[in-house]
């Protein structure tokens, strides 16, 4: 039996990350589905687990690679967002940041200088600021 299992899933994308990701996706909202008012989750975590198990199945390995690629893009991405954030606060205590006028190119100038000129590393603007 596990021999025939192999031989069927040869050839095909199997589970990925964006498959695992969907498939747990459906069961809480299957479950959020039974809170009164919610129902309207059911079809949708339906559709979910048969997207799921669609993309599990398929054959076009590259088409499926290519959408669990944009799917980790868009994970990073949110991910990145606070800590980003944190980054750029956490820096706010000991530098000062500026906008260059041209280009928006972001400029760190440590604080406590008093009225500086900063130039622009892109564009080479330069322009004043209190730091």
């Amino acid at each position: 039996m596990r021999e025939k299992f192999i031989r069927f899933m040869y050839g095909r994308n199997g589970v990925d990350t964006l498959s695992k990701h969907m498939m747990w996706g459906a069961v809480i909202l299957c479950l959020l589905s039974n809170i009164p008012y919610m129902g309207f989750l059911a079809p949708i975590s339906m559709v979910m687990i048969v997207y799921g198990y669609f993309r599990v199945f398929s054959r076009n390995v590259q088409k499926r690679y290519a959408e669990n690629m944009k799917y980790y893009y868009f994970v990073n991405k949110v991910k990145a967002g606070p800590k980003k954030w944190m980054n750029t606060l956490k820096q706010s205590k000991d530098y000062k940041i500026f906008k260059c006028p041209t280009c928006k190119q972001k400029l760190r100038v440590p604080r406590g200088r008093g009225n500086v000129e900063v130039s622009c590393r892109k564009c080479a603007t330069v322009f004043r600021g209190r730091t």
